[in-house]
């Protein structure tokens, strides 16, 4: 089949992921506005220079999206499918982030979930028509031998069927969340599961986050698809970008929002810090109830201490993910009732995304708690040391894969004990000054060790290799 792909194809590195570079709004008059996104990925191809003929394969996304597809307006190096928006409505979120995203994350109440039925199988069937989309459009647009990056677990089904379009390519696919261990990997269907592990191992190599979340797809890979073949693995433990942040949380919406926050703070007061996704496996109640518990046993912090937390609307289709935010809200807000003082406002809870506010927040940190039941990297975990004005110390979660990297300087929990991270939380309001500057130091040498665009050329270097 590969005689038909490729003929006008000129791309020598592609990218593919669900979201693009670029997205598009529609204005009032019908005109279309586009907005330009961040992230390693964009780091990363900017770092290889426009000379490479790199091109980015994305998914429309909005209307606005689809509409400029359709108007044939567009950014050179960007590719948008225009995928039907009921087939990506079910891959996206009937599959990708309601079923393999819980897989990876053990997010399921097993007593009651999942339920493999006859809807699931119809979504998974739009799954499979979203991923040959990419599949079909990054053999059409690549070179001869060129070197094709997949992103995520969107897409793990594409390696496999562009190896069979386009067998000359240097296939790599990147996981940026962690991988589930066999036995919970073994809650999907066989044929699924053995679907999804042979769609990757299409690829000449596959990239992890961890050591741990690359083991946990061998064991997966062991036990339901006879091994690994000759896919090849490799770990890439995604860093912080320093230069960009520390310029950026020093502009000037970012200062403004210092004294808001300060204001709101009141004078003397430490601060924890945390900045989250309303994500089910952030873990942002029980790191309430730890600043509860906290206040309980260490009543000597009571009206010393603000937790500063900004957990910012996710996924806010799905039922679930609207429940866990309104879940979030209502214990902030017994906290402050059950606690408050006409002078102190015990958690400063911020429902709307704001980076400025998010990068002040981070600069004002003594404490970033960070407890994710499971995560792939965790990058707050990086980058509040980083730009934090005098040095924080950072509580966090044996269960996040920044943990593998940063666990010699953090103070270290059990996600689910709420009574150690409160615990944990004292023992880090509790260092001194120096002590706090000097981990917080070593935390931001090793959150910077690989930074976006030196993870992205790593990756591609050893493709070609």
């Amino acid at each position: 089949m590969a005689s038909s792909f490729g003929a006008v194809g000129a791309a020598q590195v592609l990218v593919a992921s669900n979201r693009g570079p670029v997205s598009y709004t529609v204005a009032d008059d019908g005109s279309l506005r586009s907005k330009r996104g961040g992230g390693g990925l964009v780091s990363g191809l900017s770092a290889i220079g426009p000379e490479s003929g790199a091109l980015w394969v994305c998914s429309a996304l909005s209307d606005g999206d689809r509409e400029a597809v359709r108007r044939g307006v567009g950014e050179d190096g960007v590719r948008m499918l225009d995928i039907p928006a009921d087939v990506h409505a079910d891959a996206y979120n009937g599959i990708a982030n309601s079923v393999l995203w819980f897989v990876h994350h053990m997010l399921y109440q097993t007593p009651l979930e999942p339920v493999f039925d006859a809807e699931f199988r119809r979504r998974w069937a739009s799954y499979e028509t979203y991923n040959r989309a990419f599949a079909e459009a990054l053999a059409e647009e690549a070179a001869e031998g060129a070197a094709v990056l997949v992103q995520d677990y969107h897409l793990t089904l594409v390696p496999g069927m562009l190896r069979e379009l386009r067998p000359d390519l240097r296939i790599g696919h990147f996981s940026h969340t962690p991988w589930a261990p066999p036995e919970y990997f073994a809650m999907l269907p066989d044929d699924i599961a053995r679907q999804v592990l042979r769609g990757m191992l299409g690829a000449d190599r596959l990239g992890f986050l961890t050591r741990r979340w690359a083991e946990a797809f061998t064991a997966c890979c062991e036990r339901f698809a006879g091994g690994l073949g000759d896919t090849r693995i490799g770990v890439h433990g995604l860093g912080a970008d320093a230069d960009f942040l520390r310029v950026r949380s020093h502009e000037r919406d970012v200062e403004e929002r210092i004294v808001t926050l300060r204001e709101e703070i009141g004078e003397g007061r430490r601060t924890i810090v945390r900045v989250d996704r309303t994500e089910l496996s952030k873990n942002i109640v029980r790191g309430l109830l730890a600043y509860r518990q906290l206040l309980d046993d260490h009543p000597e912090w009571r009206e010393r201490v603000v937790h500063v937390a900004f957990a910012y609307p996710s996924r806010q289709d799905l039922a679930v993910y609207r429940d866990y935010t309104a879940e979030v809200a209502r214990v902030a807000e017994e906290i402050n009732e059950r606690y408050g003082t006409p002078g102190w406002r015990p958690v400063l809870l911020h429902l709307k995304d704001d980076f400025a506010r998010s990068l002040a927040a981070y600069r004002l940190a003594d404490v970033a708690l960070v407890n994710p039941i499971r995560d792939g990297m965790n990058l707050v975990a990086k980058e509040v040391p980083l730009v934090s004005d005098t040095g924080c110390a950072l509580v966090l979660s044996r269960e996040a894969g920044a943990h593998e990297e940063l666990g010699e300087d953090a103070i270290t929990v059990n996600p689910y004990d709420v009574v150690q991270t409160a615990e944990a939380l004292h023992e880090a309001l509790s260092l001194g000054a120096e002590e706090r500057a000097e981990r917080s130091k070593r935390l931001a040498s090793a959150a910077t060790a690989l930074p976006p665009s030196r993870w992205f050329l790593d990756q591609l270097e050893a493709l070609r290799a």
